[in-house]
């Protein structure tokens, strides 16, 4: 299924390398950071999650996302649909740095959904976790994937909020913040005269 956009408007490939780009620069993604990835082609071509998946989609999103990643250097895991409970694919070398717990299944549109399918596919040693803390989210077409952010999650917006027809949700995350009234939390910030004991 090929999604025809207004010739006004960017294709699906260029909307998502423009949603990561604003999102790396902003959270300063780099090596080292992880980026989730949650989509929905169901709901990119206009249609209800899980009723319509295309792996053709999914690969204009694909191109997008490794765009991107490889201008910034990031690492990206794409979360699969509730039918695989959500497991993230990834590059066994990233589960094995991170070490993390391999689970088994082979994603594939009816299970998993179409870009983790089509994600699956497009690595070098693919394989599935069933949890990861990651830096950073794109969330295309509402599929929840605060489950795989750090603590704390910040929504971020984005200039464009679609792609295709598709709502798009992001966010950055940060550390927990620690400590009480007297607490800093930037380097240029001073403290007032009173110490602790």
């Amino acid at each position: 299924m090929t999604i025809e956009l207004d010739s006004e408007q960017p294709g699906l490939q260029q909307q998502t390398a423009s949603i990561l780009r604003e999102l790396a620069i902003a959270g300063k993604l780099g090596s080292g950071h992880i980026v989730v990835i949650g989509t929905s082609t169901s709901e990119v071509a206009g249609k209800r999650i899980g009723t319509s998946g295309a792996v053709d989609v999914a690969q204009q999103l694909l191109a997008g996302i490794r765009e991107v990643q490889t201008e910034f250097g990031f690492d990206t895991v794409f979360q699969c649909c509730e039918h695989l409970n959500r497991a993230l694919v990834m590059e066994r070398a990233l589960l094995n740095r991170l070490g993390l717990t391999e689970v088994g299944a082979v994603p594939v549109p009816k299970a998993g959904g179409s870009m983790a399918s089509a994600a699956y596919r497009s690595l070098s040693e693919p394989c599935l976790a069933e949890h990861i803390q990651a830096h950073a989210g794109l969330d295309i077409g509402e599929t929840m994937i605060g489950m795989h952010l750090c603590h704390v999650a910040v929504p971020f917006r984005t200039t464009l909020r679609y792609i295709g027809e598709a709502r798009v949700t992001t966010a950055l995350t940060r550390p927990k913040l620690i400590g009480g009234e007297r607490a800093v939390y930037r380097m240029e910030e001073q403290p007032d005269a009173t110490f602790c004991d």
